[in-house]
C-alpha cells in the first residue's frame, strides 16, 4: 500500500462506493491524491508527505486522550487512552465535570485493560488501551480529565447524547398533519417591499393555522450578501448561523417611531411608487428591494435611541444579543461592512476571493481588518443591529405559530454548505477545505457529476475542534422553530469532494463520523424541542437507512420518486413510513402543473439542460407512461373526480386533478405532508431549475397571488378543509 493510500484510508477517503445505478465504483489513486492535496498534504513530494504523516502520528500518540468523545446516554463510557508503557499499568483517576457543575470521579486500573496497539515515538513505546467507565452521566457537554496520583495526563470534551431526536407530543401520539413548504421571498402582500418578509410569514401562519395546517416549512433563511443581493441562492449562503436581512419588515421595526427622517422617506410619494413597482414585478428584484431597505434601516439606526440610552430595556436586549453572538456575529458584521464599502466605491467585490478585495482584508484575523473594524465601528454595529431585528421578527413569527396551536410550527432548512466567497470561510478557513468543493458523483440526471461550489468542512478539523462548529450550526438553526430539515442528510455520513479544477466525476467520498454527528444533532434536537427531517433522496447507503429511523429522524418521501422497482408503479402513500414527511413537489422540481404538461422538459431543452430533441422526446414518452400510472393509482384509490379522463393522452392538469393528488397524499401514513402554495395556485413556472444559473431566474419567481387573495379563495379553503379531514382520518387508521 502506497503512502497516499495509507493516508487516504486514515483520512476516511472511501475506496469504493455504490453508484446511482447500484453498481460498485472505485475511487482512483489520482482522485485520492487530489483530495489529500486539497486537505493540505504535499502529495507531490513523498519525503515531505512522510514528514507530515510522521508529525501527525507523533501528535496523536503523545496525546493521552482524543479531543472529544461522544457517547449515548446510559451506556458505559469506552475511553481510548495512549500512554507511555511505564504508565500503562497505573491506577488512574477519571474526573468528569458535568456542565451543571457536578463532579463525578472514577478510579480505573489500567492494568485490567488489554493493549490493542503499540507505537514507538522518539525511543519511547506507547500503548493504546480502552478503559471502561461505568458511571451514569447526564446528557450534555462535559469535561473529562485523566490523572495519575502525581499529575494530569490529559483532558477531553465528553458529549453525552440521547438515542433519538425530539418529537412533539402530537407526533408521538400519531397525529398526521399537513402544511405548506414556502419559499419566503416568493410571498406577495399589499404591505411588503417586493419580497416576502417575516410579517408576511406571521400572517401566513395565522391564516394557515385557521385552515388546519400543523406546520409551515421555509427555504434556508441563512445570511446572504446585503451589498451583493443578486447572489440570491438560499443554498449558497454567506453564513448558516445567521439570517438573511432582506426578510426584515422595515415598517415593523420598533425604532422606526424614533426616526422622523425614516418615516418621511417611507411616506414620500416617489418612494411609495417605487415600492408599488417592486411589489408588482413577477420576479424578485433583490437589488432594488435591498437598496430601499438598507437606506431606511440605516436612517432608523442612526436615529435610534439605542446609541443614546444604554440603560433602556431595548438597548440591554441588543447588547445581550451582541454578547451572545460573540465572534460569529462580529465576523459576519465586519465582512458585510467591508463588502459594502467596496460596492459604495463602485467596486463589485463579490466576495473575499475577488481581485477587488484587497489582500490585507482577505481574512478576518488580519490586523488590517481589526483596524478597519475599529475605525468603522458604527458600520459594523449597523449590521449587528440588522441581525438583531431579523432574529426578533423570526421569533415573533414563531410565537404566532405557537399561539395558533400548530402541532409543529415553523420548520427551517439547513443548507449543506456555504459559498466559497462567504463570510464563514473568510473568518473560519481553518475549519474548511476552500480548495475543494462539495458535489455529487455521476447519476441519471447528471451523467458528468455535480459541483455545487461549496467548500466542505474538514471532518478531521471538526474533530480537533471538539465539534464546536457543528454544535453551533445545529443550535443556531433550531432557534425560533419547531423542526429542522437537514438538506442532503447524507452529509452526516459522507460528502462527495471535488478537487480543485477537476471534473465532478473525479471526486471522492469523504466519510464523517456519522454516529457522532447524529448524536450531537439528537442532543440539540432534544434541548431545543426541535423535530428533525432528513432529506434522504437519491442513493442512500444501507447504514443511513438504518441510522436515520433509529435516531428518530424523519425521512423525506417525494411522490414522484416512490416507485416499485419491478413494475415502476407508484406506491400508495398509505405504504410510506410514518416517520417521514411526504410531498408531491419540491423547490428543485417543476410545479405539479408544469410536470404534468412537461413544461420542465420543454424548458430544459430550451436552456440546454437536455442536449438533443431525442433526449427530450424520450423523457416526454417516459413522462406520459408515468402520468398513466398515476391516473391508474388515483383511480384505484377512488380519489379522482368523475369527470377526469382516465387516459393520460387526453387528461390535462386542472384544479380537480391537482386537488385530488393533494388529498391522495393526505390519506397517507407519513406524519407530515408538505404541500406547495404554487400548486394550490396552479402555477406553471418553477422557482429553481437544477443545473442552471444565469440561464433561468432561479430563486426569484413570486407567487401569482397576494396572501389575502389566497385566503379569500373559497376553493382553496375547501381544499384545506378536505386535507385536514383526510389527515384526521389517516391519524385514526394508523
Amino acid at each position: 500500500m502506497t503512502l497516499v493510500e495509507q493516508l487516504a484510508k486514515a483520512k476516511k477517503i472511501a475506496d469504493t462506493y455504490i453508484d446511482a445505478w447500484g453498481n460498485p465504483a472505485e475511487v482512483s489513486q489520482e482522485s485520492k491524491a487530489a483530495v489529500l492535496a486539497a486537505m493540505g498534504y504535499d502529495v507531490e513530494n513523498e519525503d515531505n508527505l512522510r514528514k507530515q504523516v510522521e508529525k501527525e502520528e507523533k501528535e496523536l500518540w503523545t496525546s493521552p486522550l482524543d479531543p472529544v468523545l461522544v457517547v449515548r446516554e446510559k451506556k458505559d463510557l469506552q475511553l481510548t487512552v495512549r500512554l507511555p508503557i511505564d504508565l500503562s499499568n497505573s491506577e488512574l483517576t477519571c474526573g468528569i465535570k458535568v456542565e451543571t457543575g457536578l463532579r463525578i470521579t472514577s478510579k480505573i486500573h489500567a492494568k485490567n485493560s488489554s493493549v490493542i496497539e503499540t507505537k514507538e515515538i522518539d525511543g519511547v513505546t506507547y500503548v493504546k488501551k480502552i478503559l471502561t467507565i461505568s458511571e451514569e452521566i447526564p446528557l450534555g457537554y462535559h469535561d473529562l480529565v485523566l490523572k495519575t496520583a502525581e499529575k494530569e495526563l490529559g483532558s477531553l470534551r465528553l458529549i453525552v447524547v440521547p438515542e433519538r431526536c425530539y418529537k412533539q407530543k402530537a407526533i408521538t401520539e400519531g397525529l398526521k398533519i399537513w402544511g405548506p413548504s414556502v419559499q419566503l421571498y416568493t410571498l406577495r402582500s399589499e404591505t411588503n417591499w417586493g419580497v416576502g418578509d417575516f410579517s408576511d410569514l406571521a400572517d401566513l401562519i395565522s391564516n394557515l393555522a385557521n385552515w388546519g395546517a400543523g406546520f409551515i416549512g421555509l427555504n434556508p433563511i441563512h445570511a446572504l450578501y446585503p451589498a451583493n443581493p443578486e447572489a440570491a441562492s438560499p443554498y449558497s449562503p454567506s453564513s448558516r448561523r445567521w439570517i438573511n436581512e432582506i426578510y426584515i419588515d422595515v415598517e415593523a421595526v420598533p425604532e422606526l417611531k424614533n426616526s422622523k427622517k425614516a418615516q418621511n422617506m417611507i411616506k414620500d410619494a416617489g418612494f411609495q411608487a417605487e415600492l408599488a413597482e417592486l411589489r408588482a414585478k413577477e420576479y424578485v428584484d433583490y437589488a432594488g428591494v435591498m437598496k430601499k431597505k438598507i437606506a431606511v434601516l440605516k436612517q432608523i439606526y442612526a436615529d435610534s435611541p439605542l446609541h443614546k440610552d444604554q440603560s433602556s430595556d431595548r438597548a440591554r436586549s441588543f447588547a445581550e444579543f451582541v454578547k451572545e453572538g460573540g465572534d460569529s456575529l462580529d465576523q459576519l458584521a465586519v465582512y458585510n461592512a467591508i463588502q459594502a464599502s467596496y460596492y459604495e466605491k463602485g467596486k463589485e467585490a463579490w466576495g473575499w476571493p475577488s481581485e477587488l478585495w484587497e489582500d490585507k482584508y482577505k481574512t478576518y484575523q488580519s490586523p488590517a481588518v481589526k483596524e478597519w473594524a475599529k475605525k468603522h465601528e458604527a458600520d459594523v454595529n449597523f449590521y449587528k443591529y440588522l441581525q438583531f431585528l431579523a432574529d426578533e421578527q423570526l421569533e415573533n413569527a414563531n410565537a404566532t405559530a405557537k399561539e395558533s396551536g400548530m402541532a409543529v410550527g415553523i420548520y427551517r432548512d439547513l443548507a449543506v454548505g456555504v459559498s466559497e466567497g462567504s463570510a464563514e470561510i473568510w473568518s473560519n478557513a481553518e475549519i474548511y477545505c476552500p480548495k475543494a468543493s462539495v458535489g455529487a458523483p455521476p447519476d441519471v440526471l447528471g451523467p458528468n457529476g455535480q459541483n455545487w461550489g461549496l467548500p466542505p468542512m474538514d471532518p478531521n478539523k471538526l474533530y480537533r475542534d471538539k465539534y464546536q462548529p457543528i454544535i453551533d450550526l445545529f443550535r443556531s438553526n433550531m432557534k425560533s422553530c419547531g423542526s429542522l430539515r437537514i438538506d442532503h442528510a447524507m452529509s452526516l455520513l459522507r460528502l462527495w469532494w471535488v478537487p480543485p479544477k477537476a471534473e465532478a466525476s473525479k471526486g471522492a467520498y469523504i466519510e464523517y463520523n456519522v454516529n457522532d454527528m447524529i448524536g450531537i444533532l439528537a442532543l440539540e434536537s432534544v434541548r431545543n424541542h426541535c423535530l428533525i427531517i432528513g432529506e434522504d433522496l437519491g442513493t442512500v447507503p444501507d447504514i443511513m437507512k438504518k441510522l436515520l429511523p433509529q435516531s428518530g429522524i424523519h425521512s423525506y418521501k417525494i411522490f414522484f420518486y416512490e416507485k416499485n422497482k419491478k413494475d415502476q408503479g407508484y406506491y400508495s402513500p398509505k405504504d410510506y413510513p410514518a416517520q417521514a414527511m411526504s410531498a408531491l413537489t419540491t423547490h428543485d422540481m417543476p410545479t405539479l402543473r408544469g410536470w404534468w404538461h412537461c413544461e420542465d422538459l420543454k424548458l430544459g431543452r430550451k436552456l440546454g439542460v437536455y442536449k438533443t430533441d431525442e433526449v427530450r422526446d424520450a423523457l416526454m414518452y417516459d413522462r406520459l407512461v408515468d402520468k398513466q400510472r398515476i391516473l391508474d393509482s388515483l383511480n384505484w384509490h377512488g380519489v379522482l373526480p368523475d369527470y377526469v379522463n382516465r387516459n393520460a393522452l387526453y387528461c390535462g392538469m386542472d384544479q380537480g386533478l391537482n386537488f385530488a393528488m393533494q388529498i391522495h397524499m393526505c390519506n397517507g401514513s407519513c406524519a407530515l405532508f408538505s404541500t406547495q402554495l404554487e400548486d394550490w395556485l396552479e402555477m406553471e413556472k418553477p422557482v429553481n431549475i437544477p443545473g442552471t444559473s444565469t440561464e433561468y431566474p432561479n430563486w426569484r419567481r413570486k407567487l401569482s397571488k397576494n396572501i389575502n387573495e389566497i385566503f379569500a379563495d373559497p376553493k382553496l379553503h375547501e381544499l384545506a378543509m378536505k386535507m385536514s379531514e383526510a389527515r384526521r382520518n389517516a391519524s385514526q387508521q394508523d
